[in-house]
């Protein structure tokens, strides 16, 4: 489900085709008769020869229609499972659209993390102390914000940029070369892990908002904490100008 391209070009091959006939009573007959409006539909089956051209045309029977039906209910049991969570909602949930481009909102209390950075930074990889941080993600895109204190946030809590390098300074993150692989049918508890494990581990690499992330040049800050277990020094966080409530919608 999350990657079958190379599948597909490689294994697949058609086998079947439907056809699907419709039929409006009040069309064929005429204006007069709207009464007896009725839409009826014939499905047609097909197989497909060799030569890859539809065969063998005939109504569709009951076996196919069972198939059918199965393919179908497993397409609805993965839409529906996508951000739904596998229990209670964990407190650290703030908000979840389940609708087919969907999005959750969650935040994180501040906590020590291991940071990878790459070499031509200075900056020695290891455990550092982050501040609380709101999560906004898809099944594609993330972006993170940071916020003071450790209380979950409410509405009209205010946003701080995100402290972090390969970060735009309207938080969407650049995830460089690392392959996001969060199917449609991730439940919502896996859907967060996995986007925290992809930022974390990933390996900053590179300053997108000019160092301006933080009061002070973003890079020497963290080589400055480097080593030292010191908490992050929340004074450093700049406001962006947004609240929780703005970037629900």
């Amino acid at each position: 489900m999350k990657n079958i391209t190379q599948q597909f070009n490689a294994g697949f091959e058609p086998f079947k085709a439907l056809l699907i006939y419709r039929y409006d009573k009040e069309a064929a007959i005429n204006q007069f008769q709207s009464e007896d409006k009725q839409t009826e539909i014939y499905v047609e089956s097909y197989d497909i020869g060799r030569n890859g051209k539809p065969i063998n045309a005939h109504p569709l029977n009951v076996k196919e229609m069972a198939t059918l039906s199965e393919l179908l209910q497993t397409t609805q049991e993965l839409k529906s499972s996508y951000l739904k969570s596998n229990g209670l909602l964990s407190i650290n949930v703030l908000y979840v659209n389940q609708q087919s481009a969907g999005y959750a909102v969650w935040y994180t209390p501040p906590q020590e993390v291991t940071l990878f950075f790459v070499d031509s930074l200075n900056i020695s990889s290891g455990k550092y102390h982050v501040p609380a941080m709101v999560w906004k993600a898809n099944a594609d895109r993330l972006a993170v914000y940071a916020i003071k204190g450790k209380a979950k946030p409410a509405a009209k809590t205010k946003l701080y940029h995100a402290p972090f390098l390969n970060v735009y300074s309207g938080g969407n993150v650049c995830m460089g070369t690392v392959q996001i692989q969060i199917g449609k049918s991730s439940c919502l508890e896996e859907f967060m892990q996995l986007w925290q494990q992809y930022f974390f581990n990933s390996n900053f690499s590179h300053s997108i908002n000019g160092n301006n992330s933080t009061k002070s040049d973003t890079t020497k800050l963290w080589r400055s904490l480097a080593g030292t277990g010191k908490e992050f020094p929340q004074d450093e966080l700049l406001p962006n100008g947004l609240t929780l409530q703005q970037i629900i919608k």
